[in-house]
C-alpha cells in the first residue's frame, strides 16, 4: 500500500501528539493492531441498558412505567448537559446561550408530547395495583429536574410564592427551607413532611444548596441580566427563555396533572398520590405561580399564569 502524503501527514501529526505527552507512538500503533472493531451495542452499553428494568410486581405495564421514567431522566441529563455549558462558559455569547436554550426546549417539547405514551399506554387497574408496591418512591424525587430549575433562574423564584418577598434577601439556606416543592410533599391529613420528601432531602439537599450557591451569578436569569447590561441584542434569547418558562413551569407539570386526573381521580374520593403528596395543589401552575423570568411577561400574563393551559388540558375549569 502506498503511503500517500495525506497518510504521512497524519502520522507526523500523531507523532507530535504522542511526543508532547511523553508517549511512544509505536506502542499505541501496536495496541491498535490488536484492538477489536467497535460495535454499536458495546458503544452504548446496550445489554446493560436493556437490563436496567426491574419490576417489583408481575403486572406487565409496570415495565412501561419504569422505562418511561428512565427515558425522562436521560432527557433531563441532556438538558443538564446544556445547562452546564451555558453556566460554565468562559466568554458567553448571546448566540451560544440562545442555541443551547433552544436545545433544552426541544428536549422538554419531546418529553411533554411523549407523556401521552405513558398516560394512554398503561391499564388503569394495573397501575393502581402495582403503584402501591413502589411506596414511598415518587417522580417528585427527581434531583435532575430540580437541578434544571436551579440553573434556569434566581433561586428566590423557586421559593413558595407566599414567602418570596419576605425571603428575598435571606440566605440560600433560609430560602431552601421554603422551597416550593416541600409544600407539595406534605401528608394530606396531618400536614407533616412525607417520607418521600425526607428521603429526597437527606440524599440531595446539600447538593442542591451547593448548586444554587455555585450558580448564584451564572444561572440563566443572572446571565441574561449581564448580557443586557452590555447592551447586547437579546430578543431571540428572551423568546427561547419564555418558551423554557412555559415548558418547565406549565406544560410539564400539566402533563403530570393530566395523568394524575386520569389515574388518581376517583369519585367520590380521590386516591392519594405516591407518598401521600398533595398533587392537587402541587401540580397546577396557577397555584404555584412558579415563573423563572417574570420580567419577560406582561402583568396580565403573570396574573393568569397557567390558567388557560389548565382549562385546555383538563376539560373543565378548576376552582
Amino acid at each position: 500500500m502506498e503511503i500517500t502524503p495525506e497518510i504521512k501527514l497524519k502520522l507526523e501529526n500523531l507523532q507530535e501528539k504522542y511526543e508532547a505527552m511523553g508517549q511512544d507512538m509505536a506502542s499505541y500503533l501496536d495496541g491498535l493492531l490488536h484492538a477489536n472493531f467497535l460495535t454499536y451495542w458495546d458503544y452504548i452499553h446496550l445489554d446493560t441498558l436493556l437490563s436496567l428494568q426491574s419490576p417489583k410486581t408481575s403486572f406487565p405495564d409496570e415495565e412501561i412505567f419504569i422505562m418511561y421514567h428512565q427515558i425522562t431522566e436521560l432527557y433531563f441529563k441532556l438538558a443538564l448537559h446544556e445547562c452546564k455549558q451555558i453556566s460554565d462558559h468562559p466568554a458567553l455569547t448571546v448566540d451560544f446561550f440562545t442555541a443551547r436554550v433552544k436545545r433544552i426546549n426541544s428536549y422538554f417539547q419531546i418529553l411533554t408530547n411523549s407523556f401521552e405514551i405513558m398516560v394512554e399506554g398503561m391499564e388503569k387497574e394495573q397501575f393502581l395495583k402495582f403503584r402501591m408496591s413502589l411506596l414511598p418512591a415518587s417522580g417528585f424525587q427527581s434531583a435532575q429536574y430540580r437541578m434544571i430549575e436551579i440553573y434556569a433562574t434566581d433561586f428566590i423564584q423557586l421559593v413558595s410564592k407566599d414567602k418570596r418577598e419576605e425571603l428575598r434577601n435571606a440566605s440560600l439556606q433560609e430560602q431552601f427551607e421554603f422551597i416550593y416543592w416541600k409544600f407539595g410533599a406534605t401528608e394530606l391529613s396531618s400536614g407533616k413532611q412525607t417520607l418521600t420528601l425526607k428521603q429526597f432531602q437527606k440524599k440531595y439537599g446539600d447538593e442542591l444548596i451547593a448548586l444554587a450557591n455555585d450558580t448564584r451569578h451564572t444561572n440563566f436569569s443572572a446571565l441574561l441580566r449581564n448580557l443586557k447590561s452590555q447592551n447586547r441584542e437579546t430578543s431571540g434569547l428572551e423568546k427561547e427563555l419564555r418558551e423554557l418558562d412555559i415548558h418547565v413551569n406549565v406544560n410539564w407539570p400539566l402533563a403530570h396533572y393530566k395523568s394524575a386526573v386520569k389515574y388518581l381521580n376517583r369519585e367520590p374520593e380521590e386516591i392519594k398520590a405516591t407518598g401521600g403528596t398533595n398533587w392537587q395543589k402541587y401540580l397546577p401552575p396557577r397555584f404555584q405561580k412558579r415563573i423563572f423570568y417574570p420580567g419577560l411577561w406582561t402583568a396580565n400574563q403573570l396574573e393568569d399564569w397557567g390558567k388557560n393551559w389548565v382549562i385546555s388540558v383538563v376539560n373543565t375549569p378548576l376552582v
